[in-house]
């Protein structure tokens, strides 16, 4: 038996075994290529185990998944035609495959560099936050097959809605609710995150929520209001209207996700005026501060070039609003929410209470001011909203 048939065995028996740590396919037969490097770990997809194969380029990386079977062909081809040399990590051994031009091999084993792995578990628990077998709102939600599969389609959205589920769960985890609480998202849109969040909440977390899903659109909220009613939501609620004027309760949490331009400053308005104690968007366009830019130094060299203005403008928007929140006693964090692998809008701001403050925090009012005045700005939207300014009002 060839030393590359060989490694393939051993390859097969650790994957089977989930002794599988990592495999760098290396070293190209072809200088000119710019196929630089494979590497190949395990994953679980729908509860079936594959080989996940990171193709690194000159220029960039390319993933690939491959089922168990169809994966082995594909490395067997690859050290063929592309690397003579092949190094494995498992939890049992490591092993080095070398294969040279005049078609000798050599095969070593050492010991393991990595005596334990915790690819399969994570993989598995990061796929599952939320359940998608028996679930109802997924499956008439189009994320799930009638058996309760994840559709093809759908994968990359339920991902999106676990990572949710997790980012949303570290924000909320340190806040003493101290029993029942109202979550109110605003543009709940076909409902995923609003669906998932109480689920999560309510069935996970063991928590008494109320939660209310505000969107415009009524055939939308019709939807969405059946679908809880199917999956026995008890405390999950749609109703139609907009951020600027739906009538609610007292708000606990409010989230914003991909509400567009001034929505989002809407949004953060009604969180702060109703005292919440947790607001969560993910800001969707800035135009309200693009139009406004207008430095008188050097940053005008920038601003001139209409890619870097528009970015120059989410830049100044959100640490605006992250700003005002902290004036008005949130600690504020901006960060990133999910890849740009499912969505192009990636920005998280989480303003959790921290004080109650009479007036806003005079000093952050004034680097507030110095930061508009640097840009040409003459007002930021949600700071006229707090300022109860009238004509900004439904």
């Amino acid at each position: 038996m060839s030393d590359l048939k060989k490694i393939i065995e051993i390859l097969s028996l650790s994957a089977q075994n989930q002794e599988w740590v990592k495999l760098i396919l290396s070293n190209k037969r072809l200088k000119k290529s710019d196929l630089k490097s494979v590497a190949i770990k395990p994953v679980l997809i729908k509860n079936e185990l594959q080989l996940n194969f990171i193709y690194k380029h000159d220029t960039n990386d390319i993933t690939k998944n491959f089922p168990l079977k169809e994966a082995f062909d594909v490395i067997e081809s690859l050290m063929l035609e592309n690397f003579f040399q092949a190094v494995f990590f498992s939890t049992i051994a490591d092993y080095n495959l070398l294969l040279r031009a005049d078609n000798s091999s050599s095969l070593k084993k050492s010991k393991p560099t990595i005596t334990e792995t915790k690819e399969f578990v994570h993989n598995k628990i990061k796929e599952r936050i939320i359940e998608p077998e028996g679930n109802i709102y997924l499956k008439e939600l189009g994320i799930t097959s009638q058996s309760g599969n994840v559709l093809p389609k759908k994968q990359k959205k339920y991902r999106q809605i676990n990572k949710y589920i997790e980012v949303i769960d570290n924000v909320l985890k340190p806040i003493d609710f101290k029993g029942e609480f109202t979550v109110v998202d605003m543009g709940a849109g076909k409902g995923y995150l609003t669906f998932a969040l109480y689920d999560y909440l309510k069935n996970i977390a063991k928590q008494n929520p109320n939660v209310i899903g505000v969107e415009l659109r009524k055939e939308l909220v019709t939807k969405c209001n059946i679908i809880s009613d199917q999956a026995a939501f008890d405390q999950l609620n749609f109703i139609e209207g907009s951020i600027q004027s739906v009538k609610l309760p007292k708000i606990d949490v409010l989230i914003a996700l991909h509400a567009c331009d001034t929505a989002t400053d809407d949004a953060i308005f009604r969180g702060i005026k109703s005292d919440a104690k947790a607001i969560i968007c993910a800001p969707c366009c800035h135009k309200q501060i693009r139009k406004q830019i207008d430095p008188q130094d050097d940053l005008k060299l920038i601003t001139q070039f209409g890619i870097l203005k528009e970015r120059q403008a989410e830049l100044l928007t959100d640490a605006l609003r992250a700003l005002l929140l902290e004036a008005n006693g949130y600690k504020t964090k901006v960060f990133e929410f999910i890849s740009t692998e499912h969505t192009p809008k990636n920005v998280l701001i989480v303003g959790v209470k921290k004080k109650n403050f009479k007036q806003p925090n005079t000093h952050i009012l004034e680097q507030i001011e110095n930061i508009k005045k640097t840009h040409g700005i003459e007002f930021h939207y949600l700071e006229k909203l707090l300022q109860g300014d009238k004509k900004y009002f439904v």
